[in-house]
């Protein structure tokens, strides 16, 4: 299976499509998926504009509402995670992930899909140590503040994906696991981004909680984006013998702009009996079900259970294989993801009287979005969105999650005592001091390679993925 893996798409659907089609003219072959990892801005419209952290003078409707409002159509499967710009408002509407558009599938927070038997994982947004430990408490109209922390990744989403027990393909994410440059070419990647060397050097760029995901799922590959700049690494897995196991390709892309390195065609190996569809992944819907009770819209802390909670609490919920078969007769044996778009606010009108950049005055409230809505029926869990409207309450309580009511005492994990994030697209940095760090993964660093330079004008420069 062909797939483009495209760096920060920045709204500009149209030119990565139509370098997609170039590539495969070129290359005589058909792309079969494009991935895109975040910064990917669906706006549909005026008032989605408005909810996107990026200065006023740079707010551009793009062109996705092009295909949001069936002018145009994506012309290869897509699927892509959120970053740290995007019309959050729309997004918020999938907190489980679903079709923004025909053909243009979002993952959620976080998710796991699976496309002619490739495996698929995502986690959206970046990391931010002040609010990693909060529930998902945003909601329409943002403050400027909450524009922000909307997009910050919370502890649950990486507690659901450290669930995971079957092997994973492929991760994709906005932010880069935190030490994955020491594992490729660093004095290269310092001379292309010299700014990152105070960071690099204190061990403290990219996401903690990436890295702790790195080194649990042991991907066969992870994408990433977020620091505009190309970079690949080779991560190897060793067992408690120190002998390396398994190995995970790393490829991060840059923005897509002229003569930027954005956009990769990578052979992925998958099964050909299977047709190139989306479904669902049964050990991620079951994860779903199980921690539902976890879910916090509450802007304080979000504690979750862990080995140190002191009760019989469940703090393990990788399914039992019980648990997976109770879960496929919930989803009637069916795990097709449907083809239920449904549009949820009018489209852009270019002929409008308003410019992009021009702030709306009306602020539409949080939308409960039909896919939703039937995902969480057929799966017994609930809609974040719908709790803070209060329009659901069917029995969140552990109780009726077949698990103990938490009467632990806080446990914090998956943090660093001082993590640096990029936002509003620019190469500034931000220092925020938390608690605790965690404790790194303890693997020696191999020579690494980023094999022969490759862009997005040469369709068959997979070398630093082969």
């Amino acid at each position: 299976m062909k797939v483009a893996v495209e760096g920060c798409a920045h709204g500009e659907l149209e030119k990565i499509y139509e370098c997609i089609a170039a590539l495969s003219q070129m290359s005589n072959s058909k792309i079969d998926l494009l991935i895109c990892c975040g910064d990917f801005q669906a706006t549909r419209n005026l008032d989605d504009l408005d909810t996107m952290a990026v200065p006023q003078k740079f707010r551009q409707m793009c062109s996705f509402y092009k295909y949001y409002t069936g002018e145009l159509v994506a012309p290869v499967l897509t699927i892509f995670v959120g970053g740290n710009h995007e019309a959050s408002n729309y997004l918020q509407e999938l907190p489980y992930g679903g079709w923004v558009a025909p053909n243009i599938y979002y993952l959620g927070y976080s998710g796991v899909v699976n496309i002619a038997g490739v495996r698929i994982a995502g986690v959206s947004g970046i990391f931010k140590g002040g609010d990693h430990h909060r529930g998902r408490f945003e909601r329409m109209p943002f403050s400027e503040s909450t524009k922000r922390s909307v997009y910050h990744v919370r502890n649950l989403d990486i507690y659901r994906l450290r669930q995971i027990e079957s092997p994973v393909d492929i991760v994709i994410s906005h932010d880069w696991p935190q030490g994955v440059y020491n594992f490729g070419d660093k004095n290269s990647l310092i001379k292309m981004k010299p700014f990152f060397k105070d960071e690099i050097d204190a061990e403290k760029l990219g996401s903690p909680v990436n890295s702790e995901l790195l080194f649990k799922l042991k991907p066969k590959y992870w994408f990433a984006a977020h620091l505009h700049v190309k970079f690949a690494a080779l991560i190897p897995h060793k067992d408690e013998g120190g002998n390396v196991t398994e190995v995970t390709k790393f490829l991060a892309l840059d923005k897509c702009l002229p003569k930027r390195k954005f956009l990769q065609v990578v052979d992925i190996e998958n099964d050909p009996s299977r047709p190139l569809e989306l479904e669902y992944d049964l050990e991620w819907l079951a994860i779903l079900h199980y921690t539902n009770h976890l879910i916090s819209v509450d802007s304080g802390m979000n504690y979750l259970p862990s080995a140190s909670s002191g009760n019989q609490e469940r703090w393990i919920f990788t399914p039992t294989e019980d648990e997976k078969e109770f879960i496929l007769e919930k989803m009637d044996n069916n795990l097709n993801v449907p083809l239920n778009f449904k549009t949820t606010a009018p489209g852009y009108r270019p002929d409008s009287s308003q410019t992009p950049g021009t702030p709306t005055k009306f602020r539409r409230p949080p939308t409960l979005n039909p896919q939703t809505i039937e995902f969480c029926k057929k799966l017994g869990i609930d809609d974040p969105v719908a709790l803070l409207l209060g329009k659901q309450d069917p029995g969140r309580t552990p109780e009726r999650a077949g698990c103990p009511a938490d009467t632990s005492d806080p446990n914090l994990s998956f943090v660093d005592s001082e993590v640096s994030g990029f936002y509003s697209g620019s190469d500034e940095n931000e220092k925020l001091r938390i608690t605790n760090p965690t404790k790194k993964a303890s693997l020696n660093h191999p020579q690494a390679a980023e094999g022969r330079r490759c862009n997005s004008q040469h369709p068959n420069s997979n070398q630093a993925l082969q």
